[in-house]
């Protein structure tokens, strides 16, 4: 395990875009990055790989989100309780924890000064 999917470290970064077509031609077109695409039930998930490592993920952009943007991911052994810990500590949780499958589980929160961030909890490889 690389130490980007270790507890407490951030280990995906995730495009939201409003034409993820496009910016799989220009991130391609950048730093050569290479994209395979998973149909996530009429939308298309593409994730980014460069030299074999998957390392990044673009998506169209939730109506709900106002501006298209990256996100982070850190990973965290339990999503429950990592939910829960953000809300005790004063966060908002935007997302509660939902399935990605055959990944895993994942929140979207707000810390208490407004920063959004996303945590995911792996399955177990």
């Amino acid at each position: 395990m690389s130490n980007s999917f270790q507890p407490n470290h951030f280990s995906w970064s995730e495009l939201m875009t409003t034409s993820p077509e496009q910016a799989t031609e220009f991130y391609s077109g950048l730093f050569g990055w290479q994209f395979d695409v998973m149909d996530m039930g009429g939308d298309n998930y593409y994730v980014a790989s460069q030299d074999g490592e998957k390392i990044a993920g673009i998506m169209a952009k939730p109506h709900q989100i106002i501006a298209p943007g990256w996100g982070q991911y850190v990973t965290v052994n339990d999503i429950q309780a990592t939910a829960e810990q953000v809300e005790a500590l004063g966060g908002k949780l935007l997302t509660p924890p939902t399935d990605i499958p055959g990944v895993g589980k994942f929140i979207v929160f707000q810390d208490p000064q407004g920063a959004p961030l996303s945590a995911i909890q792996y399955l177990e490889q």
